[in-house]
């Protein structure tokens, strides 16, 4: 059978050959070689094989508590502040 051929810079390769060399196709992911993979049936694309981008992680809210203490008179420096406050 006839390899398939490419899409653009994008190597495409059928199923057989992409289930003999799969550590290969893998690696050449993960060594940045190839960005993806086109994996085709009977010559017709149906899959793509790339990285997988790292989970963006969220922001923590209190992680930094029990860190530091906010005093009770905290804006009592601070008359202007303390006059918005407490406006009715």
């Amino acid at each position: 059978m006839p390899r398939p051929p490419s899409i653009g810079p994008t190597p495409v390769v059928n199923m057989l050959e992409a289930k003999t060399h799969l550590s290969r196709l893998v690696e050449s992911i993960e060594t940045g070689e190839q960005s993806e993979v086109v994996i085709a049936r009977n010559g017709r694309p149906v899959a793509r094989l790339t990285t997988l981008r790292p989970a963006i992680q969220q922001r923590r809210l209190g992680v930094a508590k029990g860190s530091f203490r906010v005093p009770a008179s905290i804006d009592d420096h601070n008359p202007l502040t303390l006059d918005l406050f407490e406006q009715p």
